[in-house]
């Protein structure tokens, strides 16, 4: 009776441990760049050889221990890369002389349940799909019950009573979802006496090969044969390849902005008008143009003079000019507010006959190659206004110097925004 209530508590003890953690779901483990969901259920099967040897010793040595077979299965729930749950289940014999070496002494093991925690001490991995090499230790509790017979006389039977399962081994991973198991456990007998009797010894050993099935989703990959080093190298080569067609494409773009930055600044027609601002390209060589670049109604002859005064007030409307200068965040378009102060600039220019030198700067913000053309475009929308208003084409001269030239410095906003400017020079 005492024998079936202690049966009856072990396995309900167990099946409760079991919906625990099935009731878990499954985790997923966090990469660099996201998560991915891992199996973390097992099942498999083992088979070995019992022995009352072990290699802390043992008090038998005997050939018909190799004839001392055991067999079992297990189910495992892995709960970290390194760490899972396992309950094993085994049967068999050990078969032995007894200590006058005449008759055959069988200790069969009726049935025995354990529950283990299985240390990974390290994953041999290529990759985080299957780990090519997994040593482990293990060690628990479990219960048995067991028989023996001295030759034909049966000595107790279904005795029952505690030990502790401890183990050694390595698993080798064949597959995405399948494990080959191989595995030498030492068993403790922690029970009375009387039980311990029936091995002759406080300990036997279980050396075994097995197999491990995942469980779940075959596309996925299982939670202990996941290496972070091999994903990290995975993740690393993926970003690495992403730098590589971001660098491939920015090199792309910048060859098409210095083709179409050639295209633009060019003067096919060699009108002193640029291709982008020229309205009317192909005008014939000597043709006096307009800020558009299309020719002019009545070119009139202006004199010279021979000395050219530049007055105070002359250099303020300048000045006013240049302090009004505003354009379009990044682009080259004039803003309607600068409109005032250019028109008296082009009168000035008409009036006394003068030269002009446009120089456009930026502050060291962004591309090199980028600022050079904001400069030039800039200088060349300011001599664009200038002649549409009736400056002569030919005395506006415009330059971009990009951000080779700062009159203070970028490392403060204020510095930024004073070397972004155009310098107007009468001469």
């Amino acid at each position: 009776m005492k024998s079936r209530i202690t049966k009856s508590t072990m396995l309900v003890a167990l099946l409760g441990l079991s919906s625990q953690l099935f009731a878990q779901e499954t985790p997923t483990t966090t990469s660099r760049f996201g998560k991915q969901s891992l199996r973390t259920w097992s099942i498999g099967a083992h088979g070995g050889i019992l022995s009352q040897n072990t290699f802390l010793g043992g008090g038998s040595v005997d050939a018909r221990e190799f004839k001392s077979i055991g067999y079992g299965a297990f189910i495992k729930k892995q709960i970290l890369p390194a760490l899972g749950l396992q309950a094993d289940f085994l049967r068999g014999e050990l078969k032995t002389a007894n200590a006058l070496g005449n008759l055959e002494q069988k200790n069969s093991i009726s049935w025995s349940g354990s529950l283990t925690a299985v240390l990974n001490i390290a994953n041999f991995s290529l990759n985080t799909q299957n780990a090519v090499l997994i040593p482990y230790v293990k060690a628990g509790a479990g219960y048995m019950s067991s028989d023996s017979q001295l030759g034909t006389t049966q000595v107790f039977e279904g005795r029952e009573g505690w030990f502790i399962p401890t183990g050694v081994g390595f698993k080798l991973g064949v597959s995405k979802g399948i494990n080959l198991d191989f595995g030498y456990d030492i068993n403790f007998i922690k029970s009375s006496p009387t039980v311990k009797s029936a091995y002759n010894e406080s300990r036997f050993s279980y050396a075994h090969a097995g197999v491990e099935f995942a469980l779940g989703n075959k596309e996925e990959s299982q939670l202990q044969n996941y290496s972070a080093v091999a994903d990290l190298r995975k993740q690393s080569a993926e970003e690495s390849a992403e730098l590589r067609r971001a660098l491939s494409t920015a090199e792309q773009n910048a060859a098409r902005d210095r083709e179409q930055y050639a295209k633009d600044l060019a003067d096919d027609d060699n009108d002193g008008v640029a291709n982008k601002f020229d309205k009317c390209p192909g005008t014939p060589s000597g043709t006096v143009v307009d800020g558009s670049g299309c020719p002019l109604a009545a070119p009139t002859t202006k004199v010279i003079k021979e000395t050219t005064v530049i007055t105070e007030a002359d250099r303020k409307v300048v000045r006013d000019a240049i302090s009004n200068l505003e354009f379009d965040l990044g682009k080259s378009t004039i803003r309607s507010k600068s409109y005032a102060t250019l028109n008296r600039v082009a009168t000035l220019l008409m009036e006394k006959n003068f030269s002009l030198k446009l120089a456009g700067h930026t502050d060291n913000t962004g591309g090199r190659e980028l600022n050079l053309r904001l400069s030039k475009d800039r200088a060349e929308s300011v001599k664009a206004y200038l002649v549409s208003q009736g400056a002569n084409a030919s005395r506006i001269e415009a330059t971009g110097y990009g951000p080779d030239q700062p009159i203070a410095t970028n490392k403060s906003a204020s510095g930024r925004q004073a070397n972004r400017r155009v310098e107007f020079t009468l001469f």
